[in-house]
């Protein structure tokens, strides 16, 4: 009777690890598609710049209108 329920929390213990890591496992590759995709938007130099900016650098020095 022990052993029945000994192995019985063993299987749960385990579901719950597998769980657990299938969990971690999915958190890991979302994190890793986020992480890549903020480093091609970092490594992207026009996008970085605002579009109002670069036609305002293109004046001479003045105000804009």
């Amino acid at each position: 009777m022990q052993d029945e329920k000994d192995r019985r929390e063993r299987q749960v213990a385990i579901a719950s690890d597998e769980s657990r890591q299938h969990r971690l496992k999915l958190a890991l590759r979302e994190n890793l598609k986020r992480r890549k995709s903020q480093a091609r938007g970092r490594s992207d130099p026009a996008s970085s710049e605002p579009a109002e900016g670069r036609l305002d650098d293109a004046s001479d020095g003045e105000p804009g209108p």
